[in-house]
């Protein structure tokens, strides 16, 4: 999974979108991620996270957290298999706005994006395995979590449910 950053001005914000658009297109993403061969996740460090739902049922999961730039540009990417409480942690400093998109990614995925107090503010479903579509984290991301697709709905996760993990201290 690659993360770019949104700028916050919107004439900015238009012109890093047209240059992305024009990278993928002429491929020169496609070999900037080529020309480094992707670390092993035994490599990233990992965390325990917990979902805490409206409910008060409380759903663990092991996640990689990509802490580094390159780690959160690598995410998911070349992934065939993701345990059913597996994922990947995405922790942003002072909630910036960011950009996903699903390249390289073989795996469906469900996104929770998550606000400066830990609370799932939007979610993504089943994102669409090796797509270049974009996709929008809303303006006040602390953080992104990525789950197998379907897991929100299989284990009863919603907006406005609570995210905790020492990762995001």
């Amino acid at each position: 999974m690659r993360i770019t950053e949104r700028p916050l001005g919107t004439v900015r914000w238009l012109a890093a979108r047209i240059v992305i658009v024009l990278a993928l297109a002429s491929g020169v993403g496609a070999t900037a991620v080529r020309a480094t061969a992707p670390e092993p996740l035994s490599a990233f460090p990992s965390s325990m996270l917990a979902v805490r739902t409206a409910a008060g049922r409380v759903i663990d999961f092991r996640v990689w957290v990509a802490n580094t730039p390159r780690r959160a540009e690598q995410g998911l990417m070349f992934v065939r298999r993701l345990d059913a409480h597996g994922g990947m942690l995405f922790p942003f400093p002072a909630g910036q706005p960011v950009v996903m998109w699903m390249k390289n990614t073989y795996v469906s995925l469900d996104m929770l994006f998550v606000d400066a107090s830990g609370r799932i503010d939007a979610i993504t479903k089943r994102a669409k395995p090796l797509s270049l579509d974009l996709i929008y984290a809303p303006e006040r991301t602390r953080a992104v979590v990525e789950l197998n697709g379907g897991s929100c709905d299989h284990l009863g996760i919603a907006v406005g449910d609570r995210v905790l993990s020492d990762a995001l201290r």
